[in-house]
């Protein structure tokens, strides 16, 4: 799929001795996709150089422009210090903007801040910054008069209401999540036809409804909304154009791969989770670490649980030894992203794969691995500072020590070290209100106090 690219990066190389004057797509964002992050990372550079030339015509649009790249190479490789660049670019090109002359200008730069701080509270896991974005969002639907900044403002407030209602929100209220999306969606399509810049953003659009349609199905173990995240997702690659816009064609193949396996999980039909594990496998081949690491890491673990949900349906080994390697991949990117709530989703789930299969078994050697595994990631955390993060890891640690009960049949001390771990994270999620985490350590509980396991047997 990026074979456009690489031939387009020769032809520049061969017929330049030296980049262009403001880079290597001469500030057209729409090529963006076709650089790795390498070149992306060289361009980020060039557009700030030419926002900073003395005698630059209209330095706030090259502000702007710059923001963009910065916040592409953020959003690529989870780099803290490049969204920060991002954010204040962004904010350099509002307050250059004057609002009263140009006030699409500047809701597009206001629109670009509210974007950023979208994909810093998706990257680090900060709720503060949904409010950040929502403020950046309603000044620039109020300033602006025509053209994409309207539609982008109003995406971008759909998408934090949504994030707001999906923690607590049933069917009705996602439903109605979905519904707001639909006219800036139309919008994006109507501008497309004489703007190119706006059909990869109407793509966008979609698969952040399909991203949230998909996290209330998983949620609510509902199909409907499963099926409508994996249409939303095969409509935006259908619009798409897979040799010029390869890598937002190959997030919407992500997501759609991935909303169809949650829905094989959810209605109990092996062949969709299968179905889905392919289509996430057949996107891996078309999706290079080197050119989007954090696309590729999120593939990996898309993967992952679609082969643990495999493994589960079918007391398959093998299906959780090739989770188990599907983790460890991605876990070469986040560990260089410590701060994403993604490496501790991970490592949690690697344990939880590790216990089932010294479950089925009777390997205590694995399970020993993931318990040193487990502290490790404990370790790293702090409760004050990620408290939800913290209490999921209890869980999952607890989980081992459980497993551990159940094979061996002997307690030395996993039963009050699991009961400790479930008692500190229920108090957790009692204080943030996460009901449905609460039931799930509640129920663990229970397990632990009914007595001793008769130990298992491998199957």
């Amino acid at each position: 799929m990026f074979e456009f690219g690489r031939e387009l990066m020769k032809l520049i190389a061969g017929e330049r001795a030296r980049p262009f004057a403001d880079g290597l797509t001469g500030g057209d964002s729409a090529l963006l996709e076709l650089l790795d992050l390498n070149l992306l990372l060289q361009e980020a550079k060039g557009a700030d150089v030419a926002a900073g030339r003395i005698g630059a015509k209209d330095k706030a649009q090259l502000r702007l422009d710059a923001a963009v790249v910065w916040r592409e190479v953020a959003r690529r490789s989870g780099d803290a210090v490049a969204l920060r660049k991002a954010a204040a670019t962004a904010e350099a090109a509002a307050a250059a903007f004057d609002p009263d002359r140009r006030p699409e200008g500047w809701a597009r730069a206001r629109c670009e801040q509210g974007v950023c701080a979208l994909l810093g509270a998706e990257l680090f896991g900060d709720p503060g910054l949904n409010a950040a974005a929502e403020t950046a969002f309603q000044d620039a639907r109020t300033a602006a008069r025509g053209g994409l900044a309207a539609p982008l403002a109003d995406i971008g407030l759909a998408v934090v209401e949504g994030r707001q209602d999906l923690a607590q929100g049933d069917e009705g209220c996602a439903r109605a999540a979905a519904a707001r999306f639909n006219a800036p969606i139309a919008a994006l399509d109507a501008l497309s036809r004489r703007s190119r810049a706006a059909r990869p953003l109407a793509a966008e659009a979609r698969l952040a409804r399909a991203d949230l349609l998909c996290g209330w199905g998983a949620r609510l173990k509902d199909e409907a909304l499963l099926n409508l995240a994996r249409e939303d997702a095969a409509a935006a690659a259908a619009k798409l154009d897979a040799a010029y816009e390869p890598l937002t064609w190959a997030r919407a193949e992500i997501l759609r791969g991935q909303a169809l396996a949650l829905w094989g999980e959810a209605v109990g039909d092996v062949d969709a989770v299968a179905t889905g594990a392919t289509a996430l496998a057949a996107a891996l081949d078309h999706l290079t670490r080197d050119h989007s690491p954090l696309d590729w890491a999120r593939t990996q673990l898309a993967l992952a649980q679609a082969l643990q949900a495999l493994g589960e349906a079918s007391a398959d080994e093998r299906a959780y030894e090739k989770a188990v390697t599907c983790y460890d991949r991605a876990n070469l990117v986040l560990k260089d992203a410590p701060a994403t709530p993604l490496r501790g989703m991970a490592a949690g789930a690697r344990a939880m794969c590790l216990a089932r299969s010294a479950e089925i078994t009777g390997d205590l050697g694995v399970l020993d691995a993931a318990e040193a595994a487990m502290k490790i990631e404990l370790s790293n955390l702090r409760a004050s500072r990620d408290p939800v993060a913290w209490a999921l890891a209890q869980v999952h640690l607890a989980r081992l020590y459980e497993a551990r009960i159940d094979i061996t049949g002997q307690d030395r001390g996993e039963r009050a070290a699991a009961v400790t771990a479930l008692d500190a994270a229920l108090d957790v999620f009692g204080e943030e209100g996460l009901r449905s985490l609460s039931v799930v350590a509640s129920e663990a509980l229970e397990r632990l106090r009914a007595g001793p396991a008769k130990p298992r047997t491998a199957v």
